[in-house]
């Protein structure tokens, strides 16, 4: 999805190989620059896992709802479609998703083909180094109106954030099943700053509840 003439690389240090020209000069690529109404995120992630298992993982889309937030139900609709609900409270956006590329144990890409929402992503699973579990990296793009993407207009959710954290619920899920949260957790006046930036960033949005045990 990365034209890898066009990006700088980043400092951090790359697989051996990788795909979607995700990589340049021995480091990862940023996504490309925001504009002509898209907006790109990109998130990269060391799990404790195998690239098999993780390409499995991902690969089971009925069981997105237990790390991706918001979304509530996967139906698939075929062998490489399927159907993505999304809600908080009474607001939901729905749409279809077909797969594009399905490389097992490396990469899976995939675009939204209908419905509220209009979105490409791309996930690349990587060997680290020693053995030292996989790379994960995540790259989407959401296009936009003139003033939001459908997600941010009804559940003021960050894009970019969302990518963020959907990894990070993904390897929590990916090496322990459970998914850490703080629901419930009081804590005294966050002040002007620190209220804008829970709404910035969709932080009283719900985490997916993984396979959390009973306290």
């Amino acid at each position: 999805m990365v034209d890898a003439r066009k990006e700088s690389p980043k400092a951090e240090t790359p697989p051996n190989e990788s795909s979607g020209g995700l990589v340049l000069n021995r480091g990862y690529m940023g996504p490309p620059k925001d504009g002509g109404g898209k907006i790109w995120a990109r998130a990269t992630a060391l799990v404790q896992a195998s690239s098999q298992e993780l390409y499995r993982l991902w690969r089971d889309i009925e069981s997105a709802p237990r790390w991706q937030e918001m979304i509530t139900d996967v139906i698939p609709t075929g062998p490489k479609t399927s159907h993505w609900v999304m809600k908080s409270g009474d607001e939901r956006i729905e749409w279809d998703s077909e797969i594009l590329a399905d490389e097992p144990g490396r990469r899976i890409a995939w675009r939204s083909v209908g419905g509220g929402s209009d979105h490409a992503g791309e996930v690349v699973f990587d060997s680290a180094p020693f053995r030292r579990g996989t790379i994960v990296i995540l790259l989407q793009e959401f296009r936009r109106s003139k003033v939001k993407t459908a997600a941010e207009t009804i559940f003021s959710r960050n894009p970019k954030q969302a990518v963020v954290e959907n990894l990070r619920h993904f390897k929590a899920f990916a090496e322990t099943g459970e998914i850490s949260h703080t629901e419930g957790q009081a804590h005294g006046s966050r002040g002007a700053s620190g209220k804008s930036k829970a709404s910035a960033y969709g932080e009283k949005i719900g985490v997916p509840y993984g396979e959390r045990k009973a306290s």
